[in-house]
């Protein structure tokens, strides 16, 4: 009972200003970007307190290494649910964190209009590889200008069973080319238990959403510095899953 009370609550949190930047999405930009910006700065917070209430399912950030940040950096993650794109929107503080994301995510309507107004990177699906690289250009570009910080998923897709899968190199090279900028690698984890319905009923009751920045590195110089990174990153990021999998059920620690 209290898995769908959550579930609905969540829904009065997030269906109110979704349905209004709906409405105001096709006649004013800039209407579209101040509703997106609630979502993004409030609506994160209010998700998960609401899942904290109810169902004691934690968001566990380590802000250890915040301080270590530089004023814009890459950041290279795992990717278990679109749950991830909210909690490194609380993670960050919101308004910054812009994403490399595939095209299909603006046909969601919870996020998909979200997305396109705050001008995250909509990666497509389908079609020539040098479309997907001219995007990612024109979102460097983008992000430079505005001093915000991409996020991107090596991964490609979401891991349905929290395993770490294959990283996939041409998205990161391309961002880093067009960006020049540091790279924080970050690890995450619970965003599979809980990726669609029958998986929140299931698993919601005090889990926790933990993520970490494990590691800062210096804008790289060449590919091979590029190589390093993601073989080193998928290293850590699984180092820091068994960690985590190694805690007990209920444990808060980050």
């Amino acid at each position: 009972m209290l898995s769908l009370i959550t579930v609905l609550c969540e829904f009065g949190v997030i269906l109110p200003p979704t349905l209004l930047l709906c409405l105001v999405y096709p006649f004013s930009r800039r209407a579209a970007v101040a509703v997106s910006n609630y979502i993004t700065c409030v609506c994160a917070r209010q998700v998960f307190a609401v899942l904290k209430m109810y169902r004691q399912f934690n968001f566990l950030g380590d802000y250890s290494e915040m301080d270590r940040l530089p004023e814009q950096f890459i950041v290279i993650s795992n990717h278990q649910s679109l749950f991830d794109i909210v909690a490194y929107l609380k993670f960050f503080g919101g308004l910054k964190a812009r994403f490399v994301a595939k095209d299909n995510l603006a046909k969601v309507p919870m996020v998909g209009k979200m997305l396109k107004s705050q001008q995250h990177c909509m990666i497509p699906r389908k079609g020539s590889p040098s479309v997907a690289m001219k995007s990612i250009d024109r979102f460097g570009v983008n992000i430079l200008k505005k001093k915000q910080y991409p996020v991107i998923f090596p991964e490609g897709t979401r891991s349905k069973d929290g395993n770490l899968n294959s990283f996939y190199s041409a998205g990161f090279r391309r961002l880093v080319a067009a960006t020049r900028l540091p790279v924080a690698v970050c690890a995450l984890d619970g965003g599979w238990k809980i990726s669609n319905m029958d998986s929140i009923f299931k698993n919601l009751r005090r889990g926790a959403y933990r993520v970490k920045v494990l590691k800062i590195y210096d804008a790289p110089k060449d590919k091979e510095e590029e190589k390093k990174i993601l073989e080193e990153s998928r290293e850590l990021i699984q180092n820091q899953l068994d960690v985590w999998r190694k805690l007990p059920e209920n444990s808060l620690e980050v």
